[in-house]
């Protein structure tokens, strides 16, 4: 079995919601579930939120691999509404993301303008585009650091690419520098089964979307929805807390 069917494989929409009013439903979108059509899955997250409601829109976007909270709207006006507050920057996403290396960080404002490609961002100080990316430590461990994220702005990768640029490349992100981690890199007295490859403790982008805020549709009262970490997130916190 594919780490994508352990995850996504007889997915029952109801039970991924954690919020829903007449305007929203909020989800805790598990990871290698994609949020749009993708011709390499049969499965997605908006097939499976028109299933439960007809008319239902995805407000936004999760990377595949990304797990946490996702907005769908139950009409046009409610997904305008949304949009609306994103366009303008008022609504609040909170990531959690696991780090290489110690940092202990207060609050890092970091404003690295990010170039664009169609599927990897990179910093660039010429043809890069405003984005900021608002950073604090919430634990430390003895390699490796959980940091709190508010991406102000919203470009792709952005987390991933300014914690890199920082020398805090994400867990299990080779892509921007990350490295996967085994037990047995933590782990004092390690005993290797040979006849057993050792898996990664987290083999996905060590991020999750945590919380999020934003005004509903006419009452333009703030919804706040929180998301549990993923068995994977929660395996690899676990790990590390009991092996600083």
């Amino acid at each position: 079995m594919t780490i994508m069917h352990k995850y996504v494989k007889n997915i029952q929409f109801e039970n991924l919601i954690i919020f829903e009013n007449p305007n929203y439903i909020i989800i805790n979108k598990p990871p290698y579930l994609s949020t749009l059509e993708d011709r390499n899955d049969s499965v997605n997250l908006l097939k499976l939120a028109k299933a439960y409601h007809n008319d239902a829109q995805v407000c936004h976007r999760l990377d595949k691999e990304t797990s946490g909270v996702l907005v769908v709207a139950k009409s046009f006006e409610a997904y305008r509404h949304f949009s609306i507050q994103l366009e303008k920057r008022q609504i609040k996403k909170i990531y959690h993301a696991v780090a290489h290396g110690l940092h202990q960080i207060e609050n890092l404002e970091a404003d690295q303008p990010l170039w664009v490609g169609s599927n990897k961002s990179r910093v660039d100080y010429r043809e890069g585009k405003p984005s900021l990316t608002l950073i604090a430590t919430l634990e430390n461990f003895r390699n490796h650091t959980l940091f709190k994220c508010f991406p102000v702005s919203g470009r792709l990768h952005q987390i991933r690419v300014h914690l890199a640029h920082h020398k805090a490349p994400l867990v299990s992100d080779p892509a921007y520098g990350g490295e996967l981690i085994y037990l047995s890199d933590i782990k004092k007295r390690y005993n290797t089964n040979k006849y057993k490859e050792e898996l990664p403790l987290i083999p996905r982008v060590a991020l999750h979307a945590e919380q999020i805020i934003f005004r509903n549709l006419e009452t333009e009262e703030e919804i706040k929805a929180t998301a549990a970490y993923p068995k994977d997130f929660e395996v690899l916190l676990k790990q590390l807390r009991r092996n600083t």
